[in-house]
């Protein structure tokens, strides 16, 4: 069966669609927006691009794409049309997630405490102690509530078979959810009616659930807690997000020089004088977070702000040395990591990966570098990957020459052909693009997940690159009640 306008250039592949079960054939959960699409003229779709488009603009939702001469500011791109999960999609999601944050916050704690983990050789000493994200100096520091990371940004693939995988962690300085926030209130004027008949579940309320979140890990003795959210200032390629989250929750946005410590209690400069800060939601890596403990260069951090943390008078959220548990390759154990710690099976598979530290696993990698997707441990964004079928020879030889140097800074994994949805893709209809899934999780006392997420979108044909610094996108993510 033939695909009608605006799908016609739609064509399948091996990797499964996420609104196309069969040509010309919807997924039940994408029936209203395909009947809708075909009601609209191409040109219609084309001015509510435009509006969403001038919408993001106006909010200054930009960025700057890495490596570009022109170093001008654009618009983070963003697809028209929604991705769309069910209830029973989600609830499965939901459930994994909180297992698996729940196991690698467990693991922060015993590898910073009792070390229990590494006594019984689950997981290796050397892959702990080799991560540059491993802080000794968070040896036996005792963490508020016992919470070491509070946000969390974990990114999913659809398999072919159509099954949700985890792809990876991100328990530093998750980044994104602005976008996701933002990208809903432009589709609510996109599609109005159609976002109503569909009923779709709220996000709006991620604002103050985060606020919550923080204000709950203050230290004990904070009746009335006050938060901050400290950034590196507005020449970070994340500033928007930054102003527009604590605007969010009503909590005002400092920088490193809008704090002072003194006797170990951390304080904010207002008009009105110093004010004690309990809560800082930092979205400044852990080297630059204070110069007298780590990088003694650093001017974006708070000196003695590490020890008024280690003596227990402010939160940190995430705590520091956090980032050993989104390692690449300390991913590879984590099924194993879930099971110690809740004596269950992952409710979420992830991806095979081979460490190429271990040398049986090496000269797999080398061997079949053509077909393996191979990323160095501590990049983030897309940088230092290599995707063996669209590589050149001079490109696999480079990283051949890179891994033999440092084995331990690269994985491989295989390639998998993730799932697309469809895009609007300007003169031509809609097409299908390659997409991930990256939910934000909230880890306090509970553990809460609102129901969608960033969808990010490999906008050129055939790429299965979603990074925007990459060239990718974004797309609104609806979750079904």
């Amino acid at each position: 069966m033939a695909f009608p306008a605006p799908f016609q250039n739609y064509a399948l592949g091996d990797a499964y669609d996420e609104m196309f079960a069969a040509p010309a054939a919807p997924r039940e959960q994408f029936q209203a927006l395909y009947d809708r699409l075909q009601e609209l003229p191409l040109a219609e779709l084309r001015r509510r691009k435009h509006t969403a488009d001038q919408a993001f603009l106006n909010q200054g939702i930009t960025f700057t794409l890495s490596g570009r001469d022109e170093g001008m500011e654009r618009i983070i791109p963003h697809d028209l049309l929604p991705r769309i999960i069910t209830g029973a999609e989600w609830a499965v999601i939901e459930t994994g997630l909180t297992q698996r944050i729940q196991a690698l916050n467990e693991f922060l704690r015993d590898i910073y405490t009792d070390g229990h983990i590494l006594n019984d050789k689950v997981v290796p000493r050397d892959i702990i102690f080799s991560c540059k994200h491993f802080r000794r100096e968070m040896r036996g520091v005792q963490v508020p509530k016992d919470i070491y990371v509070t946000v969390v940004g974990t990114d999913l693939i659809r398999t072919p078979a159509g099954e949700f995988v985890v792809l990876e962690d991100n328990l530093r300085v998750p980044s994104g959810v602005s976008y996701m926030l933002t990208s809903r209130q432009v589709m609510k004027r996109a599609f109005p009616e159609l976002f109503q008949t569909c009923d779709v579940r709220p996000i709006d309320h991620y604002g103050q659930a985060l606020l919550a979140t923080l204000r709950e890990q203050a230290p004990d003795n904070r009746s009335d807690p006050t938060v901050v959210l400290l950034s590196p200032g507005v020449y970070n390629s994340a500033y928007f997000e930054h102003s527009y989250l604590a605007r969010q929750m009503g909590v005002q946005l400092v920088e490193g020089r809008d704090l002072v410590v003194h006797d170990n209690i951390v304080h904010m400069r207002t008009t009105g004088g110093l004010r004690r800060v309990d809560v800082i939601y930092r979205r400044i890596d852990d080297d630059f977070i204070d110069p007298l403990s780590f990088r003694p260069d650093s001017i974006l951090g708070v000196p003695g702000l590490f020890n008024a943390y280690r003596t227990g008078n402010v939160t940190l959220a995430n705590a520091i040395g956090s980032g050993v548990a989104d390692d690449k390759a300390l991913y590879a154990y984590v099924p194993q990591i879930i099971r110690y710690y809740t004596g269950r099976d992952p409710i979420l598979n992830q991806v095979e990966t081979f460490l190429c530290s271990k040398p049986k696993q090496l000269q797999h990698v080398m061997e079949n570098i053509g077909s393996l997707v191979v990323k160095a441990v501590g990049e983030s964004g897309g940088y230092g990957m290599l995707i063996g079928p669209h590589s050149s020879k001079a490109e696999r030889e480079d990283f051949l020459a890179r891994i033999q140097a440092e084995p331990r800074n690269y994985i491989a994994q295989p390639t998998i052909s993730i799932s697309t949805a469809p895009c609007f893709i300007g003169g031509s209809g809609v097409e299908p693009r390659h997409v991930d899934l990256r939910p934000y999780i909230l880890h306090g006392e509970k553990t809460t997940i609102v129901p969608g997420g960033l969808t990010r979108v490999a906008l050129r044909k055939g790429s299965l690159v979603v990074n925007s610094s990459q060239g990718g996108g974004s797309k609104d993510t609806w979750v079904l009640n």
